[in-house]
């Protein structure tokens, strides 16, 4: 089946029931009369399935509609997103937009995904855009983790998973566990959060990858503070980039919230 040349809602009507089928508990769904709802039917579906294979037809068409979908929500290249003199910039938006070599996942132990049906998390935006090849990437990697330090081996924080980004603009996804604050912010902590960025980086040299695009890691449901996590990644990175000044071309801070950006703009303002 030619599906180039099908429109997204032919698209979307066959990924819904191929997804319905595969699923053991929402086989017998009502399918949902408006686009919208079909839509959020669908990753819904996506969010709560296990990594495993699928038809190589289903897959060839959630790639075709998710590729679609990249172009509606539309591309931003780098050459949109202006530059500082230390090559550092700010992005506000969604990061599954961005075109980079690499983008950041701020995921958990598991590496596996959010499974919470349309939650609004970053990990399973991410999931979502990239469509299903990606967490069943990374549950190959976590398996082969497992066969060589056991079943219960959990991805350590800081510790950063290099998976291909299948149908996003971004050429890879970089998965890293940030630190849980669930007391008081400790130093401890705060040398995790830097470890993930600075792991992140030293992972970017050894691959080659010259742009790379940061969430705020650890903020939001993993309760780091907004404006110490910023201090934190800013120095971080630029002290990277001042011990590799030809390592790479482009690092995005990429928030979501103003109040993020804020803190971001007023640290790039300063002197480096």
């Amino acid at each position: 089946m030619d599906y180039e040349r099908m429109t997204q809602e032919e698209r979307l009507a066959l990924l819904v029931e191929a997804f319905k089928k595969d699923s053991v508990t929402c086989a017998d769904l009502e399918t949902p009369g408006t686009r919208e709802e079909r839509q959020a039917l669908l990753r819904a579906l996506m969010n709560i399935r296990m990594p495993g294979p699928l038809p190589e037809e289903v897959l060839a068409l959630q790639d075709a509609y998710l590729q679609e979908r990249a172009r509606e929500k539309g591309i931003v290249t780098l050459s949109e997103i202006p530059a500082g003199r230390d090559r550092l910039s700010i992005w506000q938006g969604d990061i599954t937009r961005l075109q980079a070599d690499a983008i950041v996942n701020a995921a958990n132990s598991q590496m596996l995904g959010c499974f919470v049906p349309l939650h609004t998390c970053i990990d399973n935006c991410i999931h979502t855009y990239a469509g299903v090849r990606l967490r069943a990437e990374c549950g190959r990697q976590m398996r082969k983790m497992k066969k060589r330090y056991g079943p219960s081996y959990e991805q350590p924080v800081g510790v950063p998973l290099l998976t291909d980004a299948y149908n996003l603009p971004a050429r890879k996804v970089i998965h890293v566990a940030g630190p849980i604050v669930e007391g008081d912010l400790t130093p401890s902590l705060e040398a995790d959060l830097s470890a993930c960025y600075r792991n992140v980086l030293d992972l970017c040299l050894r691959e080659g990858l010259r742009t790379v695009a940061f969430c705020c890691i650890s903020t939001g449901v993993f309760r780091f503070p907004g404006r110490r996590a910023a201090e934190i990644a800013v120095r971080t990175v630029r002290a990277f980039m001042k011990a590799h000044p030809e390592a790479l071309d482009r690092v995005i801070f990429n928030v979501f919230k103003d109040e993020d950006r804020a803190y971001y703009e007023e640290l790039l303002q300063e002197q480096a």
